[in-house]
This record gives structure tokens, sequence and C-alpha cells, in this order.
């Protein structure tokens, strides 16, 4: 069975998350069942086309694929692609691109 690929519209980006850290900076190990958050950052895995201007021109994307990026915590859309979750988000819910 082929993996299924996802093609982002508009000015939209599939982000593969990144979970947070295991271990505190002083070595304190963050058992599985604590309360983590939802992850805040991510790998982009496909960028769409970008958002089409007054004059019919496309807006240029400001990222990439394969940049990691933050977004907004409650931005994204989540959705489930052959056992992988993934976000769905929208480039104005993108706060940063990690160098």
């Amino acid at each position: 069975m082929t993996k299924k690929q996802l093609v982002p519209l508009g000015e939209n980006v599939i982000v593969k998350p990144i979970e947070a850290e295991t271990m505190t900076a002083s070595g304190i190990v963050i058992p599985e069942t604590a309360n983590k958050e939802k992850p805040r950052k991510g790998e982009v895995l496909a960028v769409g086309p970008g958002k089409i201007l007054d004059d019919g021109k496309r807006e240029q994307m400001d990222v990439k694929i394969g940049d990691v990026v933050i977004f907004r915590e409650y931005a994204p859309t989540e959705i489930k692609i052959d056992g992988d979750e993934l976000y769905v988000l929208g480039v104005d819910s993108l706060l940063a691109v990690e160098k």
C-alpha cells in the first residue's frame, strides 16, 4: 500500500510536530505520565503555493520543506495519515523559523 501524500492548498503548510524534551536542563527526566503540553514546534513537510493577491499573482511563502517552525498553541488542525499525527496550519499561524 502506498503512503498518502498531502498537498496543502493556498497559504497552508503541513507540519510534523516535534515532541518537547523529556529531560530538563538540570537532568531531571520527565515521566511519560506527566501532563505534557501539545507540541508548538514542528518540521515543515509540505508547503502550499501561496495566497493569491488582488493583482492575481501569488504571494511567496516564507517557509520551505525541512524548516523547523514555532506556531501558535491553538492554531493547528490535527490529522492522522497512515498512523502519523500531522498538523495543517495557515502561514499566519507560524511565529518563527528555527535556524
